[in-house]
Parts: C-alpha cells; sequence; structure tokens
C-alpha cells in the first residue's frame, strides 16, 4: 500500500488545527463533529457509548468512533447489537414461529462466539451516528491507505465501514474487497431517483401522484426549517420515538432534544414538518452528500388513524425534495414493498470489516457470518420485502 495521501487523525486538542474551510462540506463537517469530539456524544444520541475522532484524508473529513466492547450501545457503534439482539427482535416480522424456533437459538450461539471474538472492539471510519452514514467520492485507494493508517494507529480493532453499497460507491466497494476487507450484509436498502418513474410503470407513477393529492387535500401545513423553532424540539423528539423506538426497536439511536436543536441552528438536519390545527404531527430531517439525500429523522404521531396516512405524505414531501434538487433518495431499510411500489430498487448494504492484522481466533466469526447472511439473510428479506 502506497502512502501519498495526508491522512490525521484529531480530538479535542487539536481540531483547531483543521483547515475547516479547505474541506468538502467543511462547516458542515465542523458543526456537526465539533460537539461529538469535544462532549460526551450520548448528550446527542442517548444510547451511545463511543469515543469520537475527526479523521482528514485530503480535502474530506469524516468521524471516526472507537469502542472497546459495550455490547448494549446502540447498533451504530455495535455490530453485535445489529447482527443478534435487534435481529432477534425483528424473528417476528417473518410471522413464522418455525422460523423464529429455528432462528433465535442460531443467534444466540452467534452472539456467544461474537463476544469471545471480541466483536465489538472496533474503529468505525465515516460513522455519523446515523443509521445510514453518506460518503464522498471514495477511491480505492482511499480504501487501502485508511486502513493502512487505521491499523498502525489501532493495532488491537477491527476497522470497519458501515453503509457500503455497490452501486453507490463502485470504486470504494471493489478498493474495500482488494485491501481485504470482508463484506458482511447488514441490511436491504431502498434507492429511488425522480427520474426512475419517468422511465417505469404507469402504477409507479399513479401510486405517486395519490401520495401527492393525499397531502395537498389532507389540511396539513407545511413547515419549513426556518419556521421550526426551538419550541418544538421536545416534540420532534417524541414523533421520532414514536415510530423508531416504541414500534420498532429501542436500539436505533435515540436522538435528544440536544440534536435536535443543533440540526436547527446549524442545519445538520433539513427538518420538514407537518402541522394542524396548531399541533406538529409529523416530521423529517434529511441531509445530503455527494448528490445522495437520506432521512435519518423521520416520525409521526402514531396515535392517529392510519387513514390519515402521515407516513405517506412524510413520504411525498421527501420525493419532492429528490425531485427539486434532481438527487438520488437513500430510504433506508424496512417497509420494502411501500418503497418499491413507489419505484424504489432494493440494494444490499454492506459493513466491511478488517481482521487481517489480528489473531486467528477474532477472524473467523466474520467469514462465517458474510457466508450465512449473504446465502440466507439477503434472500429472505428480498422475498419477504422487509
Amino acid at each position: 500500500m502506497s502512502s501519498s495521501k495526508t491522512i490525521a487523525v484529531h480530538d479535542h486538542t487539536t481540531l483547531s488545527d483543521i483547515h475547516w474551510e479547505r474541506m468538502r462540506d467543511g462547516e458542515y463537517a465542523r458543526s456537526y463533529l465539533e460537539p461529538l469530539v469535544i462532549s460526551d456524544p450520548c448528550r446527542y444520541v442517548q444510547n451511545v457509548q463511543t469515543r469520537v475522532l475527526a479523521l482528514a484524508i485530503d480535502d474530506r473529513i469524516m468521524p471516526l468512533t472507537i469502542n472497546e466492547g459495550e455490547y448494549d450501545n446502540s447498533y451504530v457503534c455495535s455490530p453485535y447489537t445489529h447482527y443478534v439482539t435487534y435481529a432477534k427482535e425483528e424473528l417476528d416480522m417473518l410471522g413464522s414461529p418455525v422460523w423464529k424456533g429455528l432462528f433465535f437459538p442460531l443467534l444466540s450461539g452467534l452472539g456467544g462466539w461474537m463476544k469471545a471474538s471480541q466483536s465489538n472492539r472496533m474503529v468505525i471510519v465515516n460513522n455519523w451516528l446515523l443509521s445510514t452514514n453518506l460518503y464522498h467520492e471514495m477511491t480505492a485507494e482511499d480504501a487501502e491507505q485508511i486502513t493502512e493508517y487505521c491499523v498502525e494507529r489501532f493495532p488491537d480493532h477491527i476497522i470497519a465501514f458501515r453503509s457500503v453499497c455497490r452501486k453507490l460507491c463502485p470504486d470504494f466497494y471493489a478498493g474495500l474487497r482488494r485491501a481485504g476487507y470482508i463484506l458482511i450484509p447488514s441490511r436491504y436498502v431502498y434507492l429511488f431517483h425522480p427520474d426512475w418513474p419517468a422511465q417505469g410503470k404507469w402504477r409507479v407513477r399513479n401510486t405517486l401522484g395519490r401520495d401527492r393529492q393525499l397531502l395537498a387535500r389532507s389540511g396539513y401545513r407545511i413547515l419549513s426549517h426556518e419556521e421550526l423553532g426551538e419550541e418544538y424540539a421536545e416534540r420532534i423528539v417524541a414523533l421520532y420515538n414514536a415510530l423508531y423506538l416504541d414500534k420498532y426497536s429501542q436500539h436505533n439511536p435515540q436522538f435528544t432534544t440536544e440534536f435536535i436543536r443543533l440540526a436547527m441552528q446549524k442545519k445538520t438536519l433539513t427538518l420538514i414538518g407537518l402541522e394542524k390545527e396548531g399541533s406538529l404531527d409529523g416530521i423529517l430531517g434529511y441531509f445530503q452528500r455527494n448528490g445522495v439525500m437520506t432521512t435519518p429523522l423521520f416520525g409521526y404521531d402514531t396515535s392517529l388513524p392510519k387513514q390519515t396516512g402521515l407516513y405517506r405524505m412524510l413520504s411525498s414531501l421527501l420525493v419532492r425534495e429528490a425531485e427539486r434538487q434532481g438527487i438520488l433518495l437513500h430510504q433506508s431499510a424496512g417497509v420494502g414493498a411501500f418503497k418499491a411500489d413507489r419505484g424504489a430498487l432494493g440494494e444490499p448494504e454492506y459493513t466491511a470489516v478488517y481482521v487481517n492484522h489480528l489473531p486467528i481466533y477474532r477472524r473467523g466469526i466474520w467469514q462465517v457470518m458474510a457466508f450465512l447472511l449473504e446465502k440466507i439473510g439477503i434472500r429472505m428479506v428480498e422475498k419477504y420485502k422487509l
């Protein structure tokens, strides 16, 4: 591996050495990273225990999270939580006691092996503590040189990248493979571009049109980012929690009001709300990078009748934003049938792990997981459109 690129890691004592103005999206990165590096990240994401540093490579800067164990962490920092704890909860979605009876003990055994292999002793590059990490343009050479640097700096840790999608970053994906990474399927995500419905079936265009009409007739007022003052912060957290924590899993990132206030003040997320009769009933928050946008913050009042259609209306607002900016919308995972009906295409997403520098007893688990999830996990998600 060559080392021609300039790579450095910064903690709270050297953040002032970074020339943020020379970095891609430098002001955004500074607004987001400085609070996480300087203070405890759990101030912003309540169920995350980690240490955050800033990794700079040439004109790009990204967060680096360092963990030793922390098996109760949110899945954004804990592969154990992602592949064992969260996966056990999702078995209920299969609707089959037989499948659950088969996979539950398998996951328990896997969990024991992961702990014995110190699977959570991990450095994750470009980890923004969100469900989806978007990347600047990354090359195969970047993959090799970041790996070389991190192995030297963190010799006892697994080196990892989350949210690796071959369709979005083919050269980087190939570079990770060439550098010796094991690609572990993590989710089946859905991608949508506003140009696709025009090239596809009339049914997709019709479905998107009906969503727009529902929003137009709903009586809801669309609140822009600038209209959402800090008095809405607690309500926004409650709407997100109602969907992602109460309905899905407590292991999703638990955003605090401090996180929301940071988004409001620094626009680390662009917020859009739905308000009716003085009540904020729906919220989304997105960010974009390298021609892709995604929505780590999404929630609505789940106590309202399903026929209100808040999920459909918020999804329609997202499509509208993608159309307005002409960029690709990364719709994350879940409710695959709903997203496919609206023109999204499914694509496997991976966690890439590098373990070649570690003792043999810490390596085997990852090869086994890659095999099982490629042969069974991804195929089941595709079949059931989870």
